[in-house]
């Protein structure tokens, strides 16, 4: 008798722990699916490799969840999977990339068509700065990272990601001067 109440709780225990993962799991998706996206779009450019490594970094987050000990630093967690779920694409594969125009993103569409011009053009000067540069700006202005946890995702030092930040903001705000200048003698 005493072998069937032992052989019940483990079962009962197996079912609460998958239960628990469950929910945190579920949770994470909830709060931090968008980010992730928009990250990954900014990484690649096409709406639909986004979503594919969105989801293969969901899929790597299920299977060392384990692994998770602060929830407070999820996000950062699951930027540096998707960074190196990205990274996988280029082992496994090679793009031919050419200049596209990028396809708006679903959560524009309640913009202006003007905001969305104006969305678009920053969103190509951004895409015009080295990566060394843009990818430490990226995760500041749409991860809303610090400079301190930029450095833990893209393991640098923070000295080396504050002045590329701040070198991406002198190169972007030369980018938007030259083409507004550009602009005004043109017009």
């Amino acid at each position: 008798m005493f072998n069937l109440k032992r052989n019940k709780n483990p079962k009962s225990s197996v079912n609460n722990d998958m239960l628990s993962k469950q929910r945190r799991y579920d949770s994470l998706v909830r709060a931090l699916h968008a980010d992730l996206f928009r990250y990954a779009y900014w990484l690649c450019g096409d709406k639909h490799i986004a979503e594919d490594i969105t989801q293969e970094t969901f899929l790597r987050a299920w299977k060392s969840l384990e692994s998770l000990k602060d929830d407070k630093a999820a996000k950062a967690w699951l930027i540096t999977i998707l960074r190196r779920e990205n990274a996988r694409r280029f082992e496994r594969k090679q793009f031919d990339y050419s200049d596209v125009e990028q396809s708006e993103l679903e959560d524009n569409q309640s913009l202006s068509s003007d905001d969305k011009l104006e969305q678009h053009f920053i969103r190509r000067q951004i895409s015009r700065l080295e990566v060394e540069y843009r990818e430490p700006l990226i995760l500041q202005v749409i991860g809303g990272f610090s400079g301190e946890e930029i450095a833990d995702i893209l393991e640098l030092n923070r000295n080396t990601v504050m002045t590329r930040l701040f070198r991406a903001r002198n190169q972007l705000k030369e980018l938007l001067d030259n083409t507004q200048t550009r602009g005004r003698s043109n017009g």
